[in-house]
């Protein structure tokens, strides 16, 4: 077998057909970083035959003087095939090594563990894992949280019917996504000029400028692989859902009152703290009115509160940004957004829905409501064996990891 450089076809036919696969091992997510000032070639393992039996995008960004390379999502091959890992790891790092690129570093798709009721472990797991250290992966770590080039967990939905999946979703959850729709949010699908809407929502989430929004898009693109939807205020829908609310609501108090006075003569504290509860919403619903009201006249064609970028991918939609006007988080757009996504898709015939990096299950931290909000829908927690680097030039990165000048100049 044989490595060589393949071109932008030969990969894009072999990660098209190679049965796992990822948005970050595609050439458009090549390009895209391209855009993002990183170099970029693929390399492809050829058995006697001429077949490609392993591939992998390179990405290689230039810290200072030094080289270093990235498999975003790891390598296509299959890593329990050791004989083939280990002929593709020792090739990969000669080639690198040639090219004066000091080391790699990979973040494969293996599976750990998937969290669901409870946290079941691959039985495969350790003996990939050991034959990686074998040869010469040095493991970065079981990390927690997005210390990792990707992240080492994610919340992933898995699509079934309609039925199926709602009733799955956590009860709050279906709550909020039922108000929110009564409320008057309602999702459309985007064009490319949402994107500054986009742009805006998101933009102290992802450490990217808006060129890599508009890049992502137009790249994916081109072979109809992205989506870009929002939630929109309907202002005026909301204005009569508030109203109808609000009459509601005034029926209830009034109900409440005259309970208190078929009572008269009794001291009845539950019944007096249940009318000022029912009093104290209905004030709140007079000052939602009037901001509704205001919100009509200011926006009559809608407020854009929430949005998502999805990448589809064979069986896959990954959610790659999302974001939402925290001014209106009340009307929990960004829940109803997400089953609509989750509906969609499904009907379309993916077989996964992909809400992204989430933080350990076990140890979530700063980021609960990340995870609670990511993985009320119904979703796994995926786990995978987190970043490995591999050393392709010692004295290269010797120089860069003790050469403490050069690494402050890179800083600057």
């Amino acid at each position: 077998m044989k490595l060589k450089e393949l071109t932008n076809e030969e990969f894009m036919k072999f990660t098209d057909s190679f049965q796992q696969s990822s948005i970050f091992q595609t050439p458009e997510y090549a390009m895209v970083m391209n855009k993002q000032k990183y170099d970029s070639f693929y390399l492809g393992m050829i058995d006697e035959y001429g077949n490609i039996v392993a591939a992998s995008l390179i990405l290689v960004e230039l810290l200072g003087k030094f080289q270093y390379a990235y498999a975003p999502r790891g390598f296509l091959i299959n890593y329990e095939d050791k004989e083939l890992l280990q002929e593709f790891t020792s090739q990969v790092k000669k080639f690198l090594k040639k090219k004066s690129i000091m080391a790699i570093k990979i973040s494969p798709i293996i599976y750990r563990s998937v969290f669901d009721k409870e946290r079941v472990v691959y039985p495969n797991f350790e003996e990939i894992f050991k034959n990686l250290k074998s040869l010469g992966f040095y493991h970065l770590g079981f990390n927690n949280f997005f210390e990792a080039f990707k992240p080492r967990f994610e919340a992933l939905i898995p699509l079934k019917d309609t039925g199926t999946m709602f009733n799955s979703i956590r009860k709050e959850f279906r709550t909020k996504i039922r108000m929110s729709d009564k409320t008057g949010v309602r999702i459309y699908k985007g064009t490319e000029q949402n994107l500054s809407y986009f742009y805006k929502m998101t933009k102290n989430k992802y450490p990217r400028d808006i060129d890599y929004f508009k890049d992502a898009y137009e790249l994916y693109s081109r072979r109809g692989m992205v989506d870009i939807y929002f939630a929109l205020l309907d202002t005026r829908a909301h204005v009569i859902s508030v109203q109808k609310e609000l009459q509601n609501q005034a029926k209830i108090c009034s109900q409440a009152t005259d309970e208190i006075f078929k009572n008269q003569g009794h001291a009845n504290a539950t019944l007096i703290r249940k009318r000022v509860v029912q009093e104290n919403r209905l004030a709140e619903l007079k000052k939602q009115l009037i901001e509704a009201t205001n919100m009509l006249n200011q926006n009559p064609d809608g407020i854009i509160v929430a949005c998502a970028m999805v990448v589809k991918y064979k069986k896959e939609a990954y959610l790659f940004m999302d974001g939402y006007e925290k001014d209106y988080k009340r009307l929990n757009a960004k829940h109803l957004l997400i089953w609509k996504l989750m509906d969609k898709y499904s009907k379309e015939g993916y077989e996964t829905l992909n809400l992204g990096g989430i933080a350990n299950p076990d140890n979530p931290n700063n980021y609960k409501g990340l995870n609670e909000f990511r993985l009320g829908f119904g979703s796994l927690a995926i786990e995978y064996v987190g970043d490995l680097e591999l050393i392709t030039s010692r004295p290269l990165y010797m120089m860069y990891r003790n050469g403490s000048p050069i690494r402050n100049m890179m800083k600057k």
